[in-house]
């Protein structure tokens, strides 16, 4: 045989030993179709449990201003966005027929002065009389029974005094009252803030008989803002106040901003039989970049681990091919890594927090950069599925 050919076989039986070599390293031991194991190193660094959930941007507090009265809008001394201080005018209410209403109870007021006045003298009269009486009595000038009339007519002038007297206080209410509805046609605000909706206009006719209309909203301060969130019930329980939490809003993409879990409260929330609870997060807005009402998707850090051993969520989920499916209590502790002769081999790991990628080490025998499985690697070849026969068999002409 010639040196030629001696070479030529000598090349065919080296790549036949690599590829003999190159199948046993990839596991081709691991069923039909399978050409090895995809792998991936265990990391160590900082990971992070976070509950996600969408809210609303709103003022920590929003002031409803009303008014008392009933009557058209004479003036509107504001419009959206404009700041206010506590007590200013913000709008004005046709104050004529209250004004009216004050003249009247004034009127009244001075009437029921005058009938005091009246009864006050009738009562001094009668008493003057009841005495006169009473010595003609004593001298058996007159009968018992005059001193009797004089002295109830003097109690009935004293009760009438008395009727009197309260009917004053009667109209000083009214007059009161009146002059309370003509204060309450000057729509004052109640707090320092900024306008943020604006709900009538000049001539419009407001009627507050049944129900207070809203006339304003006024945020008390646009600086402090608060995003109300729905989380889940199935979260809700790993969220607690002080945890810190980012966001993003619609308006400025990819810039988070970043605020406090306030306050979880318990009343909840059920929609098409989903339960979900209002989680408020508290949030500086100095730059007042947040307007009230964008929607925020909302990131909630539960909890952070710095400086563990993490292994990629995949290999939690890892089985090889004919193992029986994980029950679950045992589906997030066990991993493979590959043997000396390239075969998964479970190893049994305890696992604390995760992050959706990655999973906290707790304990167990794997090191950083130890590769694990995390999948299959096919052969196209073997693992494609044979093709369909032609339906009603092969065409004939």
């Amino acid at each position: 045989m010639s040196a030629s050919r001696w070479r030529g076989f000598a090349w065919l039986a080296a790549i036949l030993c690599a590829m003999g070599l190159t199948v046993r390293w990839l596991g081709g031991t691991g069923g039909p179709g399978v050409a090895g194991y995809l792998t991936a190193p265990v990391e160590r660094g900082t990971i992070e449990q976070t509950v996600t959930a969408t809210g609303t941007v709103n003022p920590v507090k929003i002031v409803q201003v009303g008014t008392y009265v009933s009557g058209p809008i004479l003036a509107l001394d504001v419009d959206f966005n404009s700041p206010v201080q506590k007590g200013q005018r913000v709008a004005k209410i046709d104050a004529a027929p209250f004004t009216v209403k004050v003249r009247q109870a004034e009127a009244a007021l001075a009437n029921a002065r005058a009938k005091v006045d009246k009864s006050r003298a009738d009562l001094a009269l009668k008493t003057r009389q009841h005495e006169r009486n009473r010595a003609l009595v004593a001298g058996n000038l007159i009968a018992q029974s005059e001193l009797d009339i004089t002295r109830s007519n003097t109690e009935q002038a004293a009760a009438q005094l008395a009727l009197d007297q309260a009917a004053v206080q009667q109209a000083q209410a009214g007059l009161d009252e009146a002059q309370v509805n003509l204060r309450y046609t000057d729509i004052l605000s109640p707090v320092d803030g900024v306008v943020v909706a604006r709900n009538v206009d000049v001539g419009q006719t407001v009627a507050a008989s049944f129900q207070t209309p809203t006339l304003f909203l006024i945020a008390e301060d646009l600086t402090k803002m608060q995003v109300n969130t729905n989380v889940s019930e199935s979260d809700v329980g790993r969220v607690h106040e002080g945890q810190p939490a980012t966001f993003t809003v619609d308006a400025y993409p990819g810039l988070p901003f970043r605020g406090v879990v306030q306050q979880v409260r318990n009343a909840p929330v059920t929609v098409q039989n989903v339960v979900t609870y209002d989680v408020v997060i508290a949030v500086d807005n100095p730059g007042q970049e947040l307007k009230p009402g964008m929607t925020a998707t909302v990131t909630i850090v539960t909890a952070r681990r710095d400086d563990v051993l993490m292994v990629p969520a995949r290999a939690l989920r890892f089985r090889p091919e004919g193992t029986a499916a994980p029950t679950r209590a045992s589906a997030d502790d066990t991993v493979y890594v590959l043997d000396g002769d390239g075969a998964p081999t479970a190893v049994h790991v305890g696992i604390g927090i995760r992050d959706g990628r990655q999973a906290e080490l707790l304990d167990g025998s794997l090191v950083a950069e130890q590769e694990v499985v995390v999948g299959i690697r096919r052969d196209p070849a073997t693992s494609a599925p044979p093709a369909s026969p032609a339906l009603g068999g092969p065409r004939r002409f």
